[in-house]
């Protein structure tokens, strides 16, 4: 009896206009880029693995792998996603409230009303 092979590339994904278009792994939200950064923190495949239990380990090793093969492009995402954070932090140092969503005309299409609610809910409890 033959038992069926799956290919490697059908275990990430990538899509234009999502996640910035970085590959993720099947089925999930989960970038390429999050399991590096969980791996050069010093998280073994096991972990990372036990940490995503309901995820088919498959999917971590071909994430980790894609990584090791294509180490400096992902560790440049990782830093450019620092130094955003960085910046966004010195730009807004309380945060993204409904004023400076407002005041920075948010981003296109986008109405502040959730935002509000959110922020409303948050201080009121």
């Amino acid at each position: 009896m033959r038992t069926s092979v799956v290919a490697l590339d059908s275990l990430l994904v990538t899509k234009p206009g999502y996640r910035q278009g970085r590959p993720c792994l099947r089925g999930t939200g989960i970038t390429v880029q999050a399991i590096a950064a969980a791996s050069m923190l010093g998280l073994s495949a096991e972990r990372i693995c036990a940490e995503n239990g309901d995820l088919d380990p498959s999917l971590i090793h071909a994430a980790l792998a894609y990584y090791f093969a294509n180490r400096a492009a992902i560790e440049a995402d990782l830093a450019a996603d620092r130094d955003e954070e960085e910046r966004l932090a010195a730009e807004y140092p309380a945060g993204i409230t409904a004023e400076t969503f407002r005041e920075n005309d948010g981003p296109a299409g986008v109405s502040a009303e959730p935002l509000m609610t959110m922020t409303l809910a948050a201080s009121a409890g």
